[in-house]
């Protein structure tokens, strides 16, 4: 009976880690837990996924992008892109294909993928659609959330005005999204946050021959932050709708 209750609780062998015995040495022994090796032997690094290169990919792409490094109206290929950032053509035609379906590039059949060019018009309109829907979350936030939770922002917005003392296009970029995710995600909507997030991403791509973002406008749209979260902690409506619609249609950043 006991014998039977040791053959019930048995882990069956696909669940253990088998070790392949080394070329030369037969016999060697089986590793008992997975995971565990010899201090002679140490563990295996672990393979680079496709899908993180690819994010890594998109990443560099989109910062091309903010950064002007990617010209709007301009052709690229997979390949040529692939041995700028040192890796083949396929994660770069995977990130790009996001990129096509957020519409910052067009598929050029045979040739690659154009850079979409952007006019003031297109951005006039990402402004006004981001007012459209964040003004209103925004007013019901400064009515309900605490002052306290508006001062533990303070430090993200900070974070962006550090970023434009450097003139970092691209850093800026990063952070400025990261203020505007914190103060949405207090709404508790995710699908706001994404469609928001979108909009903001599209709106911060820069206009077809338009010049490179000075660091004073990257300053004065970073103290903009500040402002807004005091207008919030105060509840001070009428100032948090106006520095809202004000920054969005202020800003190409």
């Amino acid at each position: 009976m006991e014998q039977a209750r040791a053959r019930d609780l048995a882990v069956p062998q696909s669940y253990a880690s088998v070790r392949v015995p080394a070329q030369g040495a037969p016999g060697a022994a089986l590793e008992q837990v997975r995971g565990e090796h010899t201090h002679s032997e140490p563990p295996a690094p672990r393979p680079v996924q496709r899908h993180s290169v690819r994010g890594q990919i998109l990443h560099a792409l989109r910062t091309a992008l903010v950064d002007g490094d990617l010209v709007p109206g301009e052709v690229y290929s997979a390949p040529v892109l692939g041995e700028r950032y040192g890796v083949s053509a396929t994660p770069v035609r995977e990130a790009m294909q996001q990129l096509v379906m957020e519409g910052a590039v067009e598929v050029v059949p045979n040739r690659g993928f154009r850079v979409a060019r952007r006019t003031a018009r297109e951005l006039a309109e990402l402004a006004e659609v981001r007012a459209l829907i964040e003004v209103p979350v925004m007013l019901r936030l400064a009515r309900t959330v605490p002052a306290d939770r508006w001062s533990a922002l303070r430090p993200l917005a900070e974070a962006t005005a550090a970023a434009a003392a450097t003139g970092d296009r691209a850093s800026y970029a990063e952070t400025d999204r990261a203020f505007h995710r914190a103060v949405l995600a207090l709404a508790g909507n995710e699908q706001l946050l994404a469609v928001a997030d979108d909009l903001h991403r599209r709106s911060q791509w820069p206009l077809s021959g338009a010049p490179t973002t000075r660091r004073a406008d990257l300053v004065a749209d970073a103290a903009e932050h500040t402002a807004l979260l005091e207008a919030l902690a105060a509840q001070d409506l009428p100032v948090v709708q106006a520095l809202v619609r004000e920054h969005f249609a202020g800003s190409d950043i």
